[in-house]
């Protein structure tokens, strides 16, 4: 056990800047997890973490205590976790970790979820998550989405990431157009209802930005447009909430 204590201290200060940036998770090619369920997932995927981070308070006792029993760890003063800054309630309990890379090839025959410029980490850790449990095994980013490894789309994602073949800085349009199955996006103009829709074989569900939806470009290039019906008082849904209908519709069709 190590104890850190220090701003100073220059594993701190690299796990601080792996929390804040984008560029440093991408040149070191490690990214970090928090919480017990997060390191878990990773392990039964891929095997032990390199390095597990506690908070000084966590290693007294509960489930991160449990958790890291008889294992090697480097122990951070509490006020130093609070100031790495991943999520708002740090958990107690952090690992640093490679970033893994899809090793499976794109596949054009088997379902995907398509995700165009979906930039709030959040949505994209959500989108991934429900992709997971709806069982299609992968996902293609385009560039200008939220990085799939970020630590905050990593906590949204809740292991989904573990369960996928991530795509990312990915041609959508390219992928489209040599697709094997049926493309569809949801949209409110010139669709059909996704209840009378036809859903059988295999999909590419295509999901754009919040706001301005999918790009013109592979709204043309999509095979089929879904419009979720809404008897009630709004017009629209929330991206990741509209992905959940769709994929969960289809699912319900196949089982």
């Amino acid at each position: 056990m190590k104890l850190i204590q220090s701003r100073e201290n220059p594993f701190f200060k690299s796990l601080k800047r792996l929390a804040e940036s984008g560029r440093e998770r991408r040149k070191t090619g490690q990214t970090l997890l928090d919480g017990v369920h997060l390191v878990y997932a990773y392990e039964a995927a891929f095997g032990p973490v390199e390095t597990l981070i506690v908070s000084e308070s966590a290693q007294a006792g509960g489930e991160v205590a449990r958790f890291v029993t008889g294992r090697e760890t480097v122990v951070l003063a509490d006020s130093l976790m609070r100031d790495i800054g991943l999520v708002d309630t740090p958990s107690g309990l952090l690992a640093l970790i490679k970033t893994p890379h899809a090793n499976a090839t794109v596949n054009r025959r088997i379902d995907a979820i398509l995700l165009d410029g979906v930039q709030d980490p959040g949505n994209v850790g959500t989108l991934l998550r429900t992709a997971a449990a709806a069982g299609i095994g992968q996902a293609l980013l385009s560039p200008g989405c939220a990085a799939a490894w970020s630590p905050k789309v990593l906590r949204a994602g809740q292991g989904a990431h573990f369960a996928l073949a991530i795509h990312e800085e990915w041609d959508l349009a390219g992928f489209m157009a040599a697709y094997e199955g049926t493309t569809a996006v949801t949209c409110l103009d010139g669709a059909t209802s996704l209840y009378a829709a036809k859903l059988g074989g295999p999909i590419a569900w295509v999901f754009g930005a919040e706001g301005q939806g999918v790009s013109p470009e592979l709204m043309a290039a999509a095979q089929l447009r879904i419009r979720i019906p809404m008897p009630g008082a709004v017009e629209s849904l929330n991206v990741a909430a509209a992905a959940a209908i769709c994929l969960f519709e289809a699912l319900r069709r196949k089982l």
